[in-house]
């Protein structure tokens, strides 16, 4: 009997392994269903750029780096019907958001250990970027499958999160056990190409960032600040770039002229005056930054020119005096593929984190801490830096032209005359066209041109900021940006009015980070 049971149970099993390959219509050799964590990660750095490029179009406005006619996130903090300041929090839960949890689970399956690494780190990145943006933001249950309403979670939390996912990936790269993975990554990388050291102070630079944003708190730690950044970016080779091949509009660089995005906007007077020694000497034209011809436009005159945000070009064809576009050309024209300049060229990496950066960051935590020689060696640093960057994109900057400008009244040479203004301004200027969200950080964490909570006000005297406002402000800047009208003005309002979001000035509350 117990034989004849066994037999009818193999001629089963058989039956359905053969029904199995029949009717598995959903199943097809040529396209993997569970495809390997290396194939998902190439498109995660295009996601970052028009993450962050796609909303500087507006934010752009706010802090100043764009002017023209254009639209500016300081008016109203959303528009209605569209994505427009809406794309990192798009990249944050729909570019990014479930393919790095496929990567991290796929990957420690398969113990590849770096791969969880890197997921981490895009993922801690997010958070912060979203967060710094937007405010308060859905994070535990962000990706919980078959939930279609979601509550909000406090930027406190969102921050402590990055903290962890960050420490988390260190410990992931460090790792020497499992499979190992770093040869794999070589391909699929398009940052680091595997090495897992660079990855390692990437996610350090994220720390400095979160730790550095917090000035205004009694638990704002300077001396672990300089720490992270000592352990983070140690040079230009370390700079996380995400490369455009810029051959066509679909592979090009989204701010370059292939994409046609900048066309209406124009160079800022705070940009012009800042290269030009006007906010960092107060005489106009008394030192001409060495980056001025790589990152700006003379007009047809010969004049360098700016406008503000939300100022239309005052110039003219018949006076010579147009203010050009960030390619490089005027009265909105497209200098055609293969043009533009510095960053605003179809080929030219997007920067999401250098080593300027890093170096500004710790001058900063140093001069805050009492600690002028340290803050003076690291501004320092950072402005170099910062030209040999510009430099590297082209046009070549003699080294006689560098050495000349950081001898000149523009820069600092003792610690005793080094002021948090020389810091911040040159920070400012070194991220123009990049640094957005960090930017926008700086800007509110010191209250605009108002200060921070212990009086320092680093911006006075230097911000054009309107005084008047989008009847929504009621006199009050921006501080934020909503949560994507696509998505969460649609189906998930409920949750919105719990946090405010619901009220015309929203985008004015103040953030979490930047209050004591």
């Amino acid at each position: 009997m117990m034989k004849k049971i066994y037999l009818v149970l193999i001629a089963v099993a058989i039956t359905f392994s053969g029904c199995k390959k029949y009717f598995d219509v959903n199943t097809d050799p040529a396209t993997p269903q569970n495809p390997e964590s290396k194939t998902l990660t190439p498109p995660l750095f295009a996601q970052m750029e028009r993450g962050i490029q796609f909303d500087a179009r507006y934010l752009g406005g706010t802090i100043q780096y764009f002017g023209g006619n254009v639209n500016v996130g300081e008016t109203h903090g959303w528009l209605v019907g569209s994505d427009g300041l809406g794309e990192i929090w798009r990249t944050t839960y729909y570019g990014l958001g479930a393919n790095l949890s496929l990567i991290i689970e796929d990957s420690q399956k398969r113990e590849e250990w770096n791969y969880v690494g890197l997921a981490q780190s895009l993922r801690a990145w997010g958070w912060q970027v979203a967060t710094d943006y937007h405010g308060e933001i859905i994070l535990k249950q962000a990706f919980e499958p078959n939930r279609f309403v979601f509550d909000y979670d406090s930027q406190e939390e969102v921050y402590a999160e990055v903290v962890r996912l960050a420490n988390e990936s260190i410990k992931n790269f460090q790792r020497t056990d499992g499979k190992g993975s770093q040869g794999k990554m070589l391909a699929y990388d398009l940052a680091y190409k595997g090495d897992a050291s660079k990855w390692i102070k990437f996610n350090y630079g994220l720390l400095a960032r979160n730790a550095n944003n917090l000035i205004n708190k009694a638990s704002y730690n300077p001396t672990k600040v300089i720490e992270y950044v000592d352990k983070a970016l140690a040079s230009n080779a370390d700079n996380f770039i995400v490369p455009n091949d810029g051959t066509t509009a679909v592979n090009g660089n989204f701010f370059g002229p292939l994409r046609a995005n900048l066309g209406s906007y124009r160079q800022t007077r705070l940009i012009v005056g800042l290269l030009d020694g006007t906010y960092l000497t107060g005489t106009p034209g008394s030192v001409i930054d060495p980056r001025r011809n790589n990152m700006i436009t003379a007009s047809v005159d010969g004049t360098f020119r700016g406008t503000n945000p939300g100022s239309s070009d005052p110039g003219t064809v018949a006076l010579k005096n147009q203010i050009p576009n960030p390619w490089g050309s005027l009265a909105s024209a497209n200098p055609g593929a293969g043009q533009g300049k510095y960053i605003f060229k179809d080929n030219a990496g997007f920067p999401i984190m250098t080593f300027a950066e890093m170096q500004f960051i710790k001058a900063e935590a140093a001069f805050r801490s009492g600690n002028p020689d340290l803050a003076l060696t690291a501004y320092q640093a950072g402005i170099g830096a910062s030209i040999d960057f510009v430099s590297s994109v082209g046009p070549a900057i003699t080294p006689a032209a560098k050495a000349a400008y950081l001898a000149s009244d523009a820069v600092k040479k003792t610690a005793a005359s080094l002021t948090l203004a020389d810091i911040m301004l040159q920070k400012y200027l070194a991220l123009y066209g990049y640094g957005f969200v960090e930017t926008w950080n700086d800007l509110r964490k010191y209250n605009y041109n108002v200060g921070d909570s212990k009086g320092n006000n680093p911006y006075v005297n230097a911000f054009f900021f309107p005084t008047s406002f989008f009847a929504d402000n009621g006199g009050k800047p921006a501080q934020r940006t909503r949560p994507r009208y696509n998505s969460e003005y649609l189906w998930n309002v409920d949750a919105l009015k719990k946090i405010g979001a619901d009220k015309v000035d929203y985008h004015t509350y103040k953030m979490w980070f930047t209050e004591p």
